[in-house]
Order: structure tokens, then sequence, then C-alpha cells
């Protein structure tokens, strides 16, 4: 009688070990992350856990319009980070994502960065036609919202196509940074985040009046509209924890509401 209580108790002990284990593998997340969000995903993300409990979150980096086709083609993204308001926003409206869900948090901040020391970059972009600057990087403009602001303030300073010799295009920002970093690029258009984070080097942060509004955006997609984690981790962009986070990193909250 004791042998089959004990054989009972011990298969509910079991039941209940598998039961937690399948709810635990429930309990994850699929991310797709602007590239200029590297330097701090991580930490985002451990704040998110922090208040969920224990998530298994799978973030994917790289150029936010990448991800905006990859997204359109059936991708398994369940949420979205855009260092662009547009590709969420088209996400939306297509159907493709909760257009109730959209939210956005930061606007990113354009640096001219060098690991010489020995440029100033201090001069502003009139030092980008000095000959002695043979390669400059910026992100490619057809995908990256870094590069394109890094291209209308060229345009702006009416130096574009003076210098388009000297340019070489990085896939995204990440890519982009390494080139500066590398030396492969003289000097590099980087986000603010990437030159918080990049040891040495100096930089100079591009006058916002010279490209238009970074404005940065999450939203839930299709694939996550089942999935109540992507929709609370979009909500958690806005709280204290996560803008502390995008703070310390080089974003801007200006504007941006709770």
């Amino acid at each position: 009688m004791i042998k089959a209580v004990l054989h009972f108790l011990f298969r509910i002990i079991l039941l209940s070990m598998f039961s937690a284990s399948l709810a635990f593998a429930g309990q994850t997340l699929s991310i797709a992350a602007a590239a200029d969000l590297a330097p701090c995903i991580e930490e985002l993300n451990h704040a998110f856990v922090k208040q969920a409990g224990a998530v298994d979150i799978k973030t994917s980096i790289g150029s936010s319009g990448n991800f905006f086709a990859q997204i359109k083609n059936g991708a398994p993204f369940e949420v979205f980070l855009s260092a662009d308001l547009r590709y969420p926003t088209e996400l939306a409206r297509a159907g493709y994502a909760d257009a109730d869900s959209l939210t956005l948090y930061a606007h990113g901040q354009l640096v001219m960065w060098t690991k010489n020391s020995a440029i100033d970059v201090s001069q502003g972009l009139r030092l980008l036609t000095d000959p002695r600057i043979k390669r400059i990087a910026i992100a490619n403009p057809e995908f990256a919202p870094y590069g394109r602001a890094a291209k209308a303030a060229l345009e702006k300073a009416g130096i574009w196509e003076q210098l388009v010799p000297k340019i070489v295009f990085g896939e995204n920002i990440a890519q982009t940074t390494q080139f500066a970093q590398s030396g492969n690029a003289d000097i590099g258009f980087i986000s603010g985040a990437h030159a918080a984070s990049s040891k040495g080097g100096r930089s100079w942060q591009v006058p916002a009046e010279y490209y238009p509004l970074i404005e940065q955006a999450a939203v839930v997609t299709a694939k996550g509209h089942a999935n109540p984690l992507a929709r609370r981790y979009v909500a958690f962009l806005r709280s204290d924890a996560a803008r502390a986070v995008f703070a310390k990193h080089g974003f801007s909250l200006q504007g941006v509401s709770r």
C-alpha cells in the first residue's frame, strides 16, 4: 500500500515537473531589432525579463529595411523594433502588424565618428572635403534610416555629389561602425548609441536640423498577435526602466511620451 502511494506521488511530481517545463518552454519571444540597438538590446531584454519573469528572448539584429521585407515575406518575428517609424507603420497598414500596438520609443542621433586622433571632427561637415579624408562610411540609404539621415545631411551641406567617390556603404549602421572602427574608413556616420559604446575615437554630433527626425518605433507583428509577451514587450519600451537604457546609450527621448 505504501509503495503504491509513493509510486503515485512520484508520478504526480514527474507530471508537475513536465508541466512546468512545458510552461517555461512556452515563454519565448522572437524580436527583430534595428542595428542601432545592438549596443543596448541585451540590457533592454534583461530589464524586461526582470519584470516579466523567465522568458527566452531570441533577438536578430539587422537593418530596418531588410527586416521590413522579411516580415512581409512571412519571417517569424513577433516584435519589430525599427529605426524608422515608416516601416512598422507600413506593415500595420498592410495587415502584417497590429496598428494599435505601434509605439514610438526613442529618437536616434546621427554622429560623425573617427578612430584617428589626428582628425579633428569638431570642424563638422566641411572637414569631409579635405583631400586627406579618403573614405567615408555611411549605412546604405536604401535600407538604413541612418544612411538616409547621413545622405540628407550631406545634401543639405551641399557636398553630397562631391563626396560620392569617397563613400563606402555599410549594409546597416552596425557594419558602418565596423568600417570606422577598423580604419577601413577615415570617418563614419554612425548612431549615437554606437558612438557611446565605441572605445576611444572622436565624435561630433550632427545638428538635428541637418536631417529628418529618426523616429524609432516598435510594433507587434501578425505572427506575434497570439503571444501576449509581444504586446507586453512593446508596452515595456515606454517604461522608466527601458527609457533609462535608451538614455544611457545615446538615444533622445525628447518628445517621446511614456
